[in-house]
């Protein structure tokens, strides 16, 4: 049986508005562990780590809240890593989407260190590359590519004493639809896949999903990294940067699917989800409807 490590990390310290932080019990509330339980996965609830407080200030040099980001990512790189030790598969419960610095660049050591390809499949309405010389506002959750990539300040940057975490090739940005006009630059300089909502109009989710999944073999470690804000408004209206045109819901239960079904999910961030601005936590709802897709409930019912 398959042993689940839940980790919450309850912190809004990279967003532009406060609220992510209270997500991961919103995924409690709506039944996330009983409903991983039903799967019939070992799941073990580590609760919620422990971490500076949300400051509120301004930026400083370009980046807001530096010195809490960094503690905040190292509190989850030591999670997400002992998990990894364990044997078990990491679900960190954001919390916004700076924390998948440490995530991510955990399950990078990790792949490293067995030996393992790395394929991260970025769900987000937004490429979350930007660097603090370009950045318009200084929020840290929208520079954790970048920084997975060698490109930010030197504490985010070094996890494990390796940079960069992750190469361009390992990385799949999917329904990108609200880019700065310096994160285009630094995408096209880093050869990243996008597969933007103009893609995904074009082409179709199937077609997306299955680039996106394309060589895929048992030498690969397959992270999924979770933006609710990836999802329509219309749908997901709990998110803190809601950009209208996202997947629809069956958009979305198609990726969680074609996930599932190459049984090679490895770990997973689910982040952005802020019950603040939710509606009776339906946001939450969702979530954990997607993440029982994610790990093996289909609708799929032709022989």
């Amino acid at each position: 049986m398959k042993t689940i490590s839940l980790i919450g990390a309850p912190t809004d310290v990279g967003a532009s508005v406060r609220g992510a932080g209270m997500g991961p019990d919103a995924l409690r509330v709506a039944g996330l562990n009983e409903a991983l339980a039903a799967r019939q996965f070992h799941v073990i609830d580590h609760g919620n780590l422990h971490g500076p407080a949300n400051p509120w200030q301004q930026p400083v040099n370009g980046l807001r809240h530096l010195k809490e980001a960094i503690d905040w990512n190292q509190a989850v790189y030591d999670a997400v890593n002992q998990a990894l030790i364990q044997g078990h598969l990491p679900m960190m419960l954001g919390g916004d989407h700076c924390l998948a610095i440490g995530s991510i660049s955990a399950v990078a050591a990790h792949c490293r260190r067995i030996g393992k390809k790395l394929r991260v499949l970025w769900f987000d309405a937004h490429a979350d590359s930007n660097l603090s010389t370009i950045s318009p506002t200084g929020n840290i959750h929208g520079m954790p590519v970048a920084c997975l990539m060698g490109h930010g300040p030197q504490e985010l940057i070094s996890y494990a004493g390796h940079t960069p975490a992750i190469h361009p090739a390992d990385i799949r940005l999917i329904g990108i639809r609200s880019v700065d006009a310096g994160e285009k630059k630094f995408i096209h300089d880093m050869g990243m896949q996008v597969f933007d909502m103009r893609y995904i109009d074009e082409y179709g989710m199937r077609n997306v999903m299955s680039s996106a999944l394309a060589d895929l073999d048992a030498d690969t470690h397959l992270h999924v990294s979770f933006d609710m804000d990836c999802l329509d408004p219309g749908i997901a209206p709990g998110v803190g940067t809601a950009v209208l045109g996202g997947p629809t819901y069956r958009e979305a239960q198609l990726c969680m699917e074609m996930i599932a079904d190459t049984g090679l999910l490895a770990s997973l961030d689910l982040v952005e989800l802020n019950p603040a601005l939710d509606i009776r936590n339906q946001t939450a709802i969702l979530a954990v409807d997607l993440i029982e897709s994610l790990f093996g409930k289909s609708t799929l019912v032709r022989m």
